[in-house]
């Protein structure tokens, strides 16, 4: 594994300003930032749909329900960019330090970066190990509710229409069966 240190240096431009540069251009670094603060406030917005996801269901509104399943589509869908954009920086950033796209993460780049981007990086793996760790237990808890739910509907349709049971077996005078129909709620016999 190649653990090479990223140097920065100042390098004028013809119009006077000055650009910070590592072995090309620190451009990806920049962007790696900003794409993963984007990625931060991706999943504070997911944890707060998780919150309300489970607040419309208990109280059953369809509506916005229906909306905000319509907003989650929405996002999911604008967030592949982003997802795109972080491909394209890891594929650059590995090419620049000369090691395979797996074996570039977040911890790597804060074991070579100097001084604050260092800091920078450290501080943004932190926020999103956290709120990952935050959003499988947020995640967990809307998927036991839903199974609930979903259960709670088959037991509550199974008693209503009296489904998949054999019923209550009754014998007449003369030795013939029939099944009781006046067990279920709805009776389905005509």
């Amino acid at each position: 594994m190649n653990t090479a240190t990223i140097e920065i240096k100042e390098e004028p431009h013809p119009d006077g300003s000055t650009e910070k540069t590592q072995n090309g251009s620190m451009d990806e670094i920049d962007e790696l930032m900003a794409v993963l603060d984007r990625d931060i406030e991706h999943i504070q917005q997911s944890l707060s749909r998780l919150n309300k996801l489970r607040s419309l269901v208990v109280k059953r509104d369809e509506t916005s329900l229906a909306r905000l399943l319509e907003s989650i589509q929405d996002e999911t869908n604008s967030y592949t960019s982003n997802e795109s954009r972080r491909r394209s920086i890891r594929k650059k950033l590995a090419v620049a330090l000369d090691c395979k796209l797996e074996q570039l993460t977040l911890s790597r780049l804060e074991e070579i970066l100097p001084g604050e981007r260092k800091t920078q990086v450290a501080t943004r793996k932190a926020k999103l190990r956290s709120l990952t760790e935050e959003l499988k237990k947020e995640r967990l808890s809307t998927a036991l509710l839903l199974s609930d739910c979903a259960r709670f509907n088959s037991l509550l349709l199974k008693s209503i229409f009296d489904l998949g049971s054999t019923g209550t077996v009754i014998y007449n005078s003369s030795g013939a069966t029939m099944r009781q129909a006046d067990t279920a709620f709805v009776n389905l016999q005509l």
